[in-house]
């Protein structure tokens, strides 16, 4: 984003912008300019550095000069065999950057999960054909809508916070047991559900049959009782764990919203589909893939942030340097010339 521009010529780079990149954020050819950067219609060879949003086509890769590096959204888990044609460039996937303290500036995972949380309860709001708070009119006193998040991770929490504002009453729940409290903080209420503790990457371990039938059998009568759903749990690299399944969604209220942000990896909610809006006895079920960027300014200024960041802590003495034994970096670095 522009104002981004200064931070990375003050690092010593020349920073190319292909034109129009930035149009449905928001963000004009003419502000990059004024900022200081060039911008092109097609970038130019040589880069040192090429960041991304999606994984690189070998067409741009090749734009990056032996021994650059190309950073953003690279699908390690499923991608990587791509790179290893590449041996002499360095992709850093963001995705894989570890969430922790040292790296919480880095962490697009959770920035794009917060403007995807926030954008999912908008969608689901829009589409249910209720009010979200309660309202007190000549004509009556109207209920509020019951909201219930699945999954409370950064888009989960982002998505409670959102229903709450909009004046829902809000159930979550998650199988993680220190969630509790955090979803409480909020305001919502926490769903009684087994819960056990997390693995190492701190998300949730798979569960066995009995756990997972455990949790039906709870979530059950909450899905059948909430106007919209909107669930969060992913996992990257993995199959999205299924948390609804079809007999639950028929059992809620004709007009009531699903809006399962897992869609795209396998889905939490049966019969959901990527970027399919699905009819199951009168429920709408929403699977949206692109929530981020129905928010694509903030998205864009957030993700921008994460992005330089990154690079920031490669250039070393006016350098760029790609260390594999880097705490933040190394962890991050696929394929290519990444394996020393």
């Amino acid at each position: 984003t522009p104002n981004m521009i200064s931070s990375l010529t003050s690092l010593g780079f020349e920073v190319h912008v292909q034109s129009g990149s930035g149009s449905a954020s928001g963000f004009t050819d003419d502000e990059f300019a004024h900022a200081g950067a060039t911008v092109v219609s097609d970038l130019p060879s040589g880069l040192d550095v090429l960041l991304r949003v999606t994984p690189p086509t070998d067409d741009a890769i090749a734009l990056v000069r032996p021994g650059g590096a190309v950073i953003g959204f690279l699908d390690p888990a499923t991608a990587a065999d791509r790179y290893q044609h590449h041996p002499d460039r360095h992709f850093v996937a963001i995705e894989a950057i570890p969430r922790t303290t040292l790296a919480q500036a880095m962490d697009a995972l959770s920035s794009q999960a917060t403007s995807a949380g926030y954008a999912a309860v908008l969608l689901g709001a829009t589409r249910l054909p209720k009010f979200m708070p309660m309202l007190v009119t000549a004509a009556g006193t109207v209920a509020p809508a019951k909201v219930l998040v699945l999954g409370v991770g950064v888009a989960g929490l982002q998505a409670i916070a959102t229903a709450r504002r909009l004046g829902a009453i809000v159930f979550a729940y998650d199988i993680r047991p220190e969630t509790k409290e955090q979803v409480e903080s909020l305001g919502a209420r926490f769903v009684e559900a087994p819960t056990q503790e997390m693995d190492e990457g701190g998300y949730a371990r798979a569960v066995d049959e009995e756990t997972a039938a455990k949790q039906r059998e709870v979530l059950a009568a909450v899905v059948a009782d909430s106007d919209l759903i909107v669930t969060t749990a992913q996992v990257p690299g993995r199959t999205a764990p299924r948390l609804v399944d079809r007999s639950m969604v028929e059992a809620m209220e004709a007009g009531s919203v699903v809006v399962d942000m897992a869609a795209g990896s396998g889905g939490n909610v049966e019969g959901s589909q990527p970027d399919q809006e699905i009819d199951i006895d009168g429920v709408l079920v929403l699977g949206p893939t692109d929530l981020a960027s129905r928010v694509a300014a903030d998205s864009s200024r957030m993700y921008a942030r994460n992005l330089l960041e990154v690079v920031t802590r490669m250039v070393v003495d006016g350098d760029l340097v790609v260390d594999p034994n880097d705490a933040v970096v190394g962890p991050a670095l696929v394929g290519g010339g990444n394996d020393e």
